[in-house]
């Protein structure tokens, strides 16, 4: 896969739920199978506005050509993913998700082996 195309697929996931989590997370969560309340809003929101961070780092980010600037961008990526992954896999684990919530735990895994890949150096045809 192309970096572009990561980077895109990426750019509309975060676009796709980062509204709904900032201003409509109750739907979103009750649909997941978790509880919701103050505490969920509070957090709910704020990961919506990181999400759209998100949104406009990959987005304006995609067209980015080697550089230490896209290797900063694409380690970012890579350990925000992975952290995620764990901690989504382990919500998951404990019940914390219905089993939506393995879709969830998918696209935070897919996205760090993406991202993980274009950590591994290339080898060059000259």
């Amino acid at each position: 896969m192309k970096f572009k195309t990561l980077m895109e697929i990426k750019a509309v996931i975060c676009l796709g739920f980062g509204p709904i989590l900032l201003f409509l997370p109750s739907p979103l969560l009750t649909l997941l199978g978790s509880s919701f309340g103050p505490g969920a809003a509070i957090f709910a929101r704020e990961y919506g506005a990181a999400l759209l961070g998100n949104f406009m780092l990959t987005w304006f980010a995609r067209k980015a050509e080697e550089s230490m600037a896209r290797r900063a961008i694409v380690l970012n990526l890579f350990v925000y993913d992975t952290i995620a992954f764990v901690a989504m896999l382990l919500i998951q684990l404990s019940g914390g998700m219905n089993l939506l919530g393995w879709g969830i735990v998918a696209i935070y895994l897919f996205f760090a082996l993406g991202f993980g890949y274009f950590l591994v150096p290339q080898k060059r045809v000259v």
